[in-house]
């Protein structure tokens, strides 16, 4: 155990530490006959905020838990600062971990509940306290030191078991869907706290999620995981605008699916031609994966597509357009230039001018 991970330390002491990088080889993790982690290979930089992203069973979660300790792989290994912890318990290993269920002791006021880690430490009565009273100064919560945790809202709770995680000091810090028990307005300010911590302690941090809205806004890099897998790490515009596979595109934010045709190294969609995004497959039957902002839609006299629906978001609208063979597509415009495309217009619709991403076509 490192010198400052054997005494604890206020936020202060955070700031002076350098985060420490993570990086997980191989991992492997089976349950029965499911594969959780397949050969998982991750690196995380010091004082990075990493968020895994992916859908149900995908195995964000065992990753986070293999790194806190919680989980022992059947294979690979999980470097901290370059040391080996594979085999170290999870209570040696330096780590904050905040789950989605706050977990607070109900008897125990707010106060006590963020000194409790430093208290099985034995560390002393004032510094605890004095710890305490900075770490909930740092999460806006200085004024509710005496209550219980009953008389706080889910928020404040869980900004309170983010207190308790970081008043030990850890070296990493580990989130997991911290936020989804929370109301959507509540969560927005939560995340945006949560970063702001973040970058002020300069802690590594490791954020699982299934919100896409929520990784892309907070997080350095995102790391999309298929099956065990990563498929993707990279920051949010990358991952956005450039990613690497059909499953990356159409798991991070809404995709359009259309029939298209890869003719000479340019695919044909909607009646136009347009240079491919990274690797194109075989010439022939393709389907285009193209996002709503991405297409453009004007009124028309006749033909095209027609307006089904016309949902207003403020700023842009989405409109729903059914096109000539039956295929609906969503297009994001600006509000103010579609106040003409009610539900019923004839209209038009066109690909912008950028690179398209391809994916094979399905069989009939």
């Amino acid at each position: 155990m490192t010198a400052v991970s054997a005494r604890a330390a206020g936020p202060a002491d955070l700031r002076e530490r350098p985060g420490v990088a993570v990086r997980l080889e191989g991992l492997t993790r089976r349950y029965g006959s499911v594969v959780a982690l397949d050969g998982l290979d991750l690196e995380i930089s010091g004082g990075e905020f990493v968020a895994l992203l992916g859908p149900s069973g995908c195995g964000k979660t065992t990753a986070l838990r293999a790194i806190a300790g919680f989980d022992r792989p059947d294979g690979g290994r999980v470097l901290v600062d370059g040391r080996d912890v594979t085999n170290v318990p999870a209570n040696k290993r330096d780590m904050g971990m905040v789950f989605q269920a706050y977990s607070l002791f109900p008897n125990l006021t707010v106060a006590e509940n963020v000194a409790f880690g430093l208290r099985v430490r034995r560390r002393a009565k004032p510094e605890r306290a004095r710890r305490a009273a900075e770490l909930l100064e740092l999460v806006g919560l200085a004024d509710r030191a005496g209550r219980y945790p009953h008389q706080l809202s889910g928020g404040q709770q869980q900004r309170v078991a983010l207190a308790r995680a970081l008043a030990v000091a850890p070296q990493v810090l580990l989130l997991d869907e911290p936020l989804s028990a929370l109301d959507a307005q509540v969560r927005v300010q939560l995340r945006e706290e949560i970063r702001r911590i973040q970058l002020e302690l300069g802690i590594t941090t490791v954020f699982v999620t299934h919100d896409q809205s929520e990784a892309l806004s907070v997080a350095d890099r995102v790391g999309v995981l298929r099956a065990g897998r990563l498929e993707q790490i990279a920051g949010p515009d990358e991952l956005y605008e450039r990613p690497a596979t059909a499953f990356v595109a159409e798991f991070v934010g809404t995709m359009n699916r259309l029939p298209a045709t890869l003719t000479g190294g340019e695919v044909e969609l909607l009646g136009v031609r347009r240079a491919v995004a990274g690797a194109a497959p075989p010439s022939g039957p393709v389907v285009a994966l193209v996002r709503p902002e991405s297409l453009l839609v004007e009124a028309a006299q006749a033909g095209g597509g027609r307006v089904i629906t016309r949902t207003f978001s403020g700023a842009s609208t989405r409109l729903l357009v059914a096109l000539p063979d039956g295929t609906e597509v969503r297009v994001d415009v600006a509000s103010a230039a579609s106040q003409d495309l009610t539900p019923g217009t004839a209209v038009t619709v066109r690909p912008a001018e950028r690179p398209v991403l391809v994916a094979p076509a399905e069989p009939d």
